[in-house]
This record gives structure tokens, sequence and C-alpha cells, in this order.
């Protein structure tokens, strides 16, 4: 009498169906097992001390800064708070304003939501940057002919979000303005002014009706 009870037994079809899921059950779990039950210890997760310092070197407004920085530090706060570049304004925090704005590699970002150790390795302008010795760039001056501000608090991140749109496209439209400066608020609402400073921007940058 045959032993029914063995699963892989062979009969005229070749193995029995619970025969096959039994054995690739079994294979199937072997191949599961994790590194650590085969004895392989898992890799030892880096731990980030808090107050540790990494040395960065950032390149800001054409010169090169050493610094310490914590791993948590924003971009903004190392501007502010470790060198002194105080014209990027912190509004909100997250996002959403656009006080902070400055350009990395030429195009505007909020600094504060960008680490410091993440700017390592590309050129970052501020604010300060566009200054050519002690006249005004030429956004500055276009901003100061429209009168494109009231209070002044958001007027550096508008003044960089305008840079960065007149760099890619030194004639942008009215819609290209408005885009190009949406992700930043004016809580004065001097929009209509803001629009006629970058437009005023784009013609100084071609250099047109004098320039700075």
């Amino acid at each position: 009498m045959s032993d029914s009870s063995d699963p892989t037994r062979e009969g005229k079809k070749g193995f029995s169906r619970r025969g096959f899921l039994t054995s690739m059950g079994a294979g199937a779990v072997t191949v599961a097992l994790p590194a650590r039950l085969a004895g392989e210890p898992p890799p030892a997760a880096q731990v980030i001390q808090d107050g540790e310092l990494s040395k960065v070197l950032l390149h800001i407004n054409g010169r090169e800064h050493a610094a310490l920085v914590e791993p948590r530090w924003s971009l903004l706060h190392v501007l502010r708070e470790e060198l002194g570049l105080t014209a990027a304004k912190e509004g909100c925090s997250r996002g959403e304003c656009g006080a902070c704005t400055v350009l990395i590699d030429g195009v505007p970002r909020y600094s504060c939501l960008t680490l410091a150790v993440e700017a390592e390795g590309v050129e970052v302008t501020s604010l300060e940057g566009l200054m050519e010795g002690e006249e005004l760039g030429h956004t500055q001056q276009a901003f100061a002919e429209e009168d494109a501000f009231q209070c002044g608090y958001c007027t550096p991140g508008q003044i960089m979000a305008a840079e960065g749109l007149i760099r890619a496209d030194p004639d942008p439209g009215l819609d290209d303005i408005r885009t190009g400066v949406s992700g930043n608020l004016c809580r004065c609402g001097a929009y209509a002014n803001i629009f006629r400073g970058v437009a005023r921007a784009g013609e100084l940058h071609r250099g047109e009706g004098g320039a700075s």
C-alpha cells in the first residue's frame, strides 16, 4: 500500500499539487530569510547628535565662506546668523511667503527650505550680491524707480525672484512677470508697481533707457 501522506510522491502525473506547493513554500521561506537570521548583523544606523557641527564651503556672492553648521540649519539661518548677510528675510519659515528668496545657480529658491549643507558646490546669490560696489544693480534700481514696495519687508525676495526671471528671459511679458513673482507675497498689495518694476528691470538689463 502506497504512503499517501508523502506530499512529494511522484504519481502518474508527476508531483502532486500538495507536494508542489509544499516544496515551493519551503523554498520561498528560505529565500525570504532576512540577513540577520543568516548571521549577518544589520548595518549600524548613522546617528547625528544634536549640536554636532559639519564643515561646509559655501560660494556666496562670488566669495567662498567656510562655516561650521549643524546639518539641520537652513541656508537662511546661515546667511543671516552666521555670515551677517541679512537682506534675505525670515517670514513664514515654510516656503509660502518668499521673503527669503535667493538665487541658487541663477534660479530663485526659498532659503528657508534649503539646508546649508545642500548649498555646497552651487553658487548662491543674495540681494547683497546684486550690488555693483556701492551702486544698485539693475533690478534694485528698477524697483526704486517704480516705487515697487511699501513696507519693504518682502522687497528683497521680490527683487531676487525678479532677478531670476530676467536672467532667464530679459524681455518677459506681463503674464510671465506675474508667474515669475507668484511665489512671493506682498501683504501691502503693491503688485501693480512690482510688475512695473520687473518690466523696468528687463529694460535696464537689455540696456534700454539707461543703466544703473
